[in-house]
């Protein structure tokens, strides 16, 4: 029988009213037994690693949460966190880069509504969560949501009240779960070939730029005292204002001359950037070199820029290492 350690970190999964609303009190041995038939297929453990709303999610939670996974990765066959669904995107990024080439599945779920509720999807996700860790032909980290199993860099929430609250953004689903039973789209584990590799280090100075019509570059140069990154969400395929004053090419133009990096993203969810298509995306990348998310999600842009950093500051290397893909983050050819 499979052994799977089940990480609780808190989240409306865990949550009860409370006189200032739901608040995380339900303990990870409480959330294992809302699901006893999880029994027939798993033993199961926990470990209350903390028990916070997820809108309070740092770096430094990703990081303990990792390091609780390597801590006891020999041990388990798999691995289930329990997380608010708030930041579970960012959360399941950001262990993607940290835990690298899992033969072993590291899953992320949470829940709509409190567990203990007795109208809740949360005993569904956790019961196909705990069967998916429980799986031969799962790796890596992944989202399993609402029947759903997403790769780990590839999901965003996009409803905040319904069941189906999370999507895989410019990526298939992984497998869907239905009544127990895993139906497979990707199955592609025979292809792991590396060892598992973790990571503890993350640079948090990364800062990201919402753009809107009539933006004062002057935003940026003060970004540039605080952050060593910058991520610039701008309109369509992308692309810069390119005002008379010329003030955010003189923006950039100071990011780059003080060897920090900028990402220029979209801030569309579907179908990526290309700064190549327009005169306002094409030029400015030409210029400065600028690196383009193209289709990867925020959060994940947002985590691996963090990993990144964390690992190196040279220039060469970010872009060598930002175009490489770690769990199917990124579909980026020299092609586009």
């Amino acid at each position: 029988m499979k052994q799977v350690l089940l990480i609780a970190t808190g989240g409306t999964i865990a949550s009860k009213s409370s006189d200032e609303g739901l608040k995380p009190l339900i303990t990870s041995d409480e959330l294992l037994g809302y699901v006893p038939d999880a029994k027939k297929f798993c033993q199961a453990h926990t470990l209350q690693l903390m028990n916070i709303d997820s809108t309070n999610m740092q770096p430094a939670h990703w990081q303990k949460i990792a390091f609780a996974i390597q801590e006891h990765y020999s041990s388990y066959d798999g691995f289930v966190v329990c997380h608010g669904t708030d930041t579970m995107a960012y959360t399941a990024a950001a262990l993607s880069y940290l835990i690298q080439d899992s033969q072993k599945p590291i899953v992320i779920t949470g829940a709509q509504k409190p567990i203990d509720l007795e109208i809740t999807d949360a005993k569904t996700n956790l019961m196909d969560s705990l069967l998916f860790a429980c799986c031969d032909r799962a790796y890596g980290v992944t989202i399993v949501f609402d029947g759903k199993v997403i790769a780990g860099t590839r999901g965003k929430k996009e409803r905040t009240k319904s069941y189906n609250a999370f999507s895989s953004i410019n990526f298939p689903y992984i497998a869907t779960i239905q009544d127990q039973h895993i139906l497979f789209y990707l199955d592609d584990k025979k292809h792991m070939n590396q060892p598992v590799r973790f990571y503890s280090a993350l640079n948090e100075r990364v800062a990201l730029l919402k753009l809107i019509p009539s933006m004062e570059a002057g935003v940026l140069e003060y970004l540039a005292q605080h952050y060593d990154a910058v991520i610039i969400e701008s309109f369509g395929v992308g692309g810069l204002p390119s005002y008379k004053s010329g003030d955010f090419h003189k923006a950039i133009r100071h990011w780059i001359g003080s060897g920090k990096t900028v990402v220029m993203t979209t801030q569309v969810t579907n179908e990526g950037s290309n700064m190549s298509v327009y005169e306002v995306g094409r030029t400015i990348k030409q210029e400065f070199g600028l690196l383009e998310a193209y289709d990867m999600t925020l959060e994940a842009t947002v985590t691996k820029l963090m990993w990144i950093l964390g690992q190196t500051g040279d220039p060469q290397k970010i872009q060598e290492m930002f175009y490489r893909t770690i769990n199917r983050d990124i579909l980026y050819t020299a092609s586009w």
